[in-house]
């Protein structure tokens, strides 16, 4: 048996994860999550009001590296852009942009005015890096979605199971 090294390890942790986000392939749904609104004035002559649903995070099947989804609504005639969410889970969370079967890094994701940022498995969605533990089902994880121009959200994440699929 040869040892297993620390660099492979977050290979397939990473291959893994992308897989599970793939493999699921749903659109979050109305469920889980709290909601709540942003506040300042943007460009484009109005100003947004946010919401978040859907939320969830898959039990992830390594202890070091998790997916998150959910979605921001925006009922106000304003833009915004969420550009970071933090958790005492992680201590990193990164945001992930996917066109086709390429996923990117990104600074921030468009909120846009009368419309909906959708983060879902094999879609844009969260990543959250260096976990303090593997949570478990039932869980429930805070997040802290920080945009643009709006206040914060803070929002309470159910875990779910690892093949949860959320109802459309």
């Amino acid at each position: 048996m040869t040892p297993r090294r620390p660099g492979i390890r977050k290979a397939t942790a990473a291959a893994l994860a992308l897989g599970l986000s793939a493999a699921l392939a749903a659109c979050s749904g109305d469920g889980g999550g709290d909601g709540g609104n942003g506040g300042d004035a943007v460009g484009h002559g109005g100003v947004p009001k946010l919401s978040v649903s859907g939320a969830y995070l898959p039990r992830p099947p390594m202890t070091d590296m998790a997916a998150g989804f959910l979605t921001v609504r925006n009922t106000g005639g304003g833009a915004d852009e969420l550009t970071s969410v933090t958790t005492p889970l992680a201590a990193e969370v990164t945001l992930h942009s996917t066109e086709g079967t390429r996923m990117k890094q990104v600074g921030s994701l468009d909120v846009p005015a009368n419309g909906r940022l959708d983060l879902s498995s094999g879609g844009d969605h969260l990543m959250l890096t260096d976990l303090t533990h593997r949570p478990k089902v039932g869980e429930k994880v805070t997040f802290t979605l920080h945009f643009a121009t709006s206040d914060p959200i803070e929002i309470k994440v159910p875990v779910e199971p690892t093949t949860y699929r959320p109802k459309d």
